[in-house]
């Protein structure tokens, strides 16, 4: 089993939400919107998604620079991004490491469409929960940020087996609670979340979906 780590918890700590107030707000068809994870989803209006999910230069630089550390990416490394949305990160991290031969994939054709123009090129739509069109061991580094908890159960079993399968190590961040107040919240907040579990049920599930690779939780 891999190790816990804090490389996107900064930066999600620093944005502030009003729970309750998305929750009131018509949630149920706002959640429908959000997962057909197009136009609304991304850059429409904040009560689908994101609100305009835009590249802020250096927003993702820490966290690329804590992966490429961290995993000791360098020239050649090859490095997989599961539900990469706009593929940002990727591109923080080639800024850094121009020389990462870098793939990415998303569910949202938006999202892929709408990545920078350099970066589209790597990227291609597909889904997490489907067998991975890659080889054993063929990426030094696969990783996720918030796309797992997306999945229901039965997706998560693939999902998980395949990042283990084609990665020589790997790295998931998704959202989970520890206590009754951070479950409440996260119920209010999230609009694609199909797997609420705590922190002790989803290392169950690694362990269950033999998941070995490091791992990360945000909270709400």
């Amino acid at each position: 089993m891999g190790k816990l780590l804090e490389f996107v918890t900064p930066l999600h700590t620093a944005t502030k939400r009003d729970v309750v107030a998305r929750m009131l707000d018509d949630k149920a068809n706002c959640a429908k919107k959000a997962k057909e994870y197009g136009f609304d989803y991304w850059d429409g209006d904040r009560r689908f998604g994101y609100g305009g999910y835009k590249y802020i230069p250096g927003r993702w630089k820490p966290v690329a620079e804590a992966l490429i550390k961290e995993y000791d990416l360098k020239d050649g490394s090859k490095v997989l991004d599961v539900g990469c949305g706009k593929g940002f990160l990727l591109y923080e991290m080639l800024q850094i490491e121009p020389k990462l031969e870098i793939v990415g994939f998303d569910i949202s054709r938006y999202g892929i469409e709408n990545a920078k123009e350099e970066l589209r090129p790597y990227l291609f739509q597909y889904k997490a929960q489907d067998p991975y069109p890659f080889s054993d061991n063929e990426f030094d580094l696969v990783f996720s940020m918030c796309a797992f908890h997306n999945l229901r159960l039965f997706e998560l079993k693939t999902a998980l087996s395949e990042m283990e399968r084609v990665g020589k190590r790997a790295y998931l961040m998704l959202e989970s609670y520890r206590n009754e107040q951070e479950l409440f919240n996260l119920q209010c907040w999230a609009l694609t979340c199909e797997s609420f579990f705590d922190v002790a049920e989803w290392i169950w599930l690694y362990r269950e979906f033999g998941y070995t690779g490091d791992y990360e939780f945000i909270y709400f």
